[in-house]
């Protein structure tokens, strides 16, 4: 079940034993966080849009939802999410497996800061049964980012 792309490139920067195979699908928030053991806010979710005609990913927690006028800051233009049965053909992953490592030259990889406010974050492994465990500064290294940016809106933490 392990996707060798991804393993291959998790290994070429030093994170290949940090992925985790998991029994039962975690191709949603609430089906990785019951998997991994973790709250649901811990998932890094990989999110695929079309912006100007091409795909880009944010990876976001899992409590977060993308705010329209921040993505519109971001990006300059309404967050317009890539079809389903356009996601394996554009992202070269299929829906629940999506991931921010090893994807198709040209397509940008964006995080959101949403996810700095944890330990650890649990970005999927290429597919719907597998797992990353990494530090958000790791995860900045293993995805060759284009950097941190701020679009999503119902995460921020309580006071």
């Amino acid at each position: 079940m392990i996707n060798e792309k991804v393993k291959n490139w998790l290994n070429e920067r030093g994170f290949g034993d940090r992925l985790t195979e998991h029994d039962e699908t975690i191709d949603t928030v609430e089906h990785a966080a019951q998997q991994i053991g973790c709250s649901e806010a811990e998932i890094a979710k990989t999110l695929s849009f079309i912006v100007e005609e091409k795909p880009v990913i944010v990876v976001m927690a899992g409590d977060g939802r993308v705010n329209s006028s921040k993505f519109k800051a971001q990006f300059h233009t309404k967050p317009s999410m890539i079809p389903r049965d356009k996601v394996e053909e554009l992202t070269g992953f299929l829906p629940g497996g999506v991931c921010p490592f090893g994807v198709p030259t040209g397509i940008p990889v964006w995080l959101d800061v949403s996810m700095k406010r944890f330990e650890y974050v649990h970005p999927a492994g290429g597919n719907e049964f597998m797992s990353v465990k990494l530090t958000p500064d790791e995860l900045e290294k293993a995805t060759d980012s284009e950097g941190w940016c701020d679009v999503c809106k119902g995460w921020e933490e309580k006071s």
